[in-house]
């Protein structure tokens, strides 16, 4: 803008100190007044502040709120946004799956495969990897050591324990489902398979909650028209579950995350989208988003630094609410911009008839910037 304005009221004020009293009265320290009057009056201070304040406010209001919003840009992206989607675990649910039952296929006990699944995902950052440790440690069972430990995004996780490797995961890391386990599926469970590179030796059910605000937050998108949609790692019958119960019509199930990254990349060729999620497997889709959000509470390490905005105490809810921030943010910036050029207009219009004096231009400039300034601050205030 400034390469622009800057030469454009220089050239205008030079016109004005030379041209009239060469054409008229030759008065030339008339018109060297206004000229300087001119430019008192065209810079361009209220102009040039009315964006970056009006933003800093709003992302200052953000963070007391519990929303790091990681600059400008992202934070006037929010409001163009039409689309939103969502990871399962964590974002829709509550993030905090509990193991129900641990089956065994074989002639090892449950406690044994208990023991071998989560001293694999004890070295895993995964939720459910979570959920399964945490049952071993209730049920006081010792960890073994892990050596040659994989994580297979998507899939699960590998690793020798004394001298046996062993694969921990979902149906996509093993080939011989049986049937028990596609039973579990139907019934909304999500299933750990604990097994060898030929032999499933047992499994583990896990389920989790929705968080008690998703309905809520899920109806308020949907009355603004805003297409929400679910992208999730979890088999169909898990995913249909969770999707009836929170209101989403449209979801995707069996994602890996390269998957999850395809999906928004469509979604992106006819809308602004935003993809909200937690893990790891969610970092390639939130980085192509329009906008990624992160949940900041439970998220983990890359998550939180592929995302544009976090939600530092996974409140959904606070989605909506920046979401309108951003709106208010583009509104009040359109008013310091309109407010600005239109005492600059009608100021450098009052100088040609001698009606501008310098001490007039200089308040008309440092009012506008005050004025700006101030209704920028409104962002501040709590709503």
């Amino acid at each position: 803008f400034a390469e622009i304005y800057t030469p454009v009221v220089m050239v205008l004020a030079v016109m004005v100190g030379v041209i009239p009293p060469l054409l008229y009265d030759g008065d030339y320290i008339g018109w060297l007044y206004r000229a300087l009057a001119l430019l008192v009056v065209a810079c361009p201070c209220a102009l040039v502040i009315s964006t970056p304040i009006a933003v800093v406010s709003a992302i200052a209001q953000a963070a007391k709120n519990g929303v790091l919003i990681k600059g400008g840009i992202h934070l006037e992206g929010l409001a163009d946004i039409n689309a939103i989607a969502f990871d399962k675990t964590g974002t829709i649910t509550k993030g905090e799956p509990k193991v129900q039952n641990v089956i065994s296929l074989s002639n090892i006990g449950e406690n044994d495969i208990l023991q071998i699944a989560a001293s694999l995902e004890s070295l895993s950052e995964h939720h459910l990897a979570r959920a399964i440790t945490a049952d071993s440690k209730d049920k006081q069972i010792n960890l073994e050591n892990v050596y040659n430990f994989i994580a297979i995004p998507g899939q699960g996780v590998k690793g020798v324990i004394k001298g046996q490797e062993y694969l921990v995961g979902n149906t996509k890391l093993f080939n011989n489902i049986s049937p028990e386990i596609n039973q579990l599926e139907q019934q909304g469970y999500s299933v750990i398979i604990v097994g060898t590179a030929t032999t499933i030796l047992g499994v583990i059910t896990i389920s989790d909650y929705l968080k008690d605000n998703i309905k809520t937050v899920i109806k308020r998108f949907l009355q603004k028209n805003i297409a929400v949609s679910m992208l999730t790692g979890d088999n169909s019958a898990v995913a249909t579950l969770v999707a009836t119960e929170s209101g989403i019509k449209e979801f995707f199930a069996n994602l890996l995350p390269e998957e999850k990254m395809l999906v928004i990349k469509k979604m992106k060729e006819s809308k602004k989208v935003a993809m909200v999620g937690d893990g790891i497997n969610d970092a390639p889709a939130l980085a192509i988003a329009d906008i990624g959000i992160a949940m900041g509470k439970k998220g983990t390490a890359v998550a939180l630094e592929t995302a544009d905005v976090v939600l530092m105490k996974d409140d959904i809810a606070k989605l909506d609410y920046v979401m309108e921030l951003s709106k208010r943010t583009k509104n009040i910036i359109k008013q310091n911009i309109t407010f600005a050029l239109l005492i600059k207009f009608l100021a450098i219009i009052s100088i040609f008839p001698g009606y501008l004096t310098l001490w007039l231009a200089i308040l008309a400039d440092m009012g506008a910037t005050v004025i700006v300034t101030l209704n920028s601050m409104r962002l501040l205030k709590k709503t």
